[in-house]
């Protein structure tokens, strides 16, 4: 049982592939509370519904209601405009991608991933958010 000083940080998982779900499930949930969505519709919906996570590790490529068009409609909130993103996608050329993304994220990942390493990555930026809210 968490005591009521320590509150756990919210990560938003935003990912089409069950498999990339599952895994950043299995490997964050002892850290932090995992939200996981498979659409970035569905992600918006339960954002709307309140929630707010610390951090959202987003996939750029999904049907429908894509990682860029997610992105770009949290960065125009006023509401989740910080929430820091990290980019976890197998677009061809994924620097070239997020450089041409409209909106800044805080880092990003080539698929498949070192686990190790995003885990570091989450921390670090984590880290940063908190300093910069003080």
């Amino acid at each position: 049982m968490e005591s009521a000083s320590f509150k756990r940080k919210q990560v938003l998982i935003v990912d089409d592939e069950p498999s990339i779900l599952k895994l950043l499930n299995f490997i964050l949930s002892k850290q932090y509370s995992i939200h996981a969505m498979e659409s970035g519709y569905k992600a918006h919906l339960w954002l709307e519904d309140g929630n707010f996570p610390d951090i959202i590790i987003l996939d750029l490529h999904m049907p429908h209601f894509d990682g860029t068009s997610f992105l770009k409609s949290i960065k125009i909130s006023g509401y989740y405009r910080e929430i820091p993103v990290i980019i976890l996608s197998a677009a061809e050329d994924l620097t070239q991608t997020v450089a041409n993304l409209p909106f800044k994220v805080e880092a990003y990942f080539p698929k498949p991933f070192n686990p190790e390493s995003l885990k570091e990555e989450i921390v670090r930026v984590l880290d940063a958010a908190k300093t910069y809210a003080k």
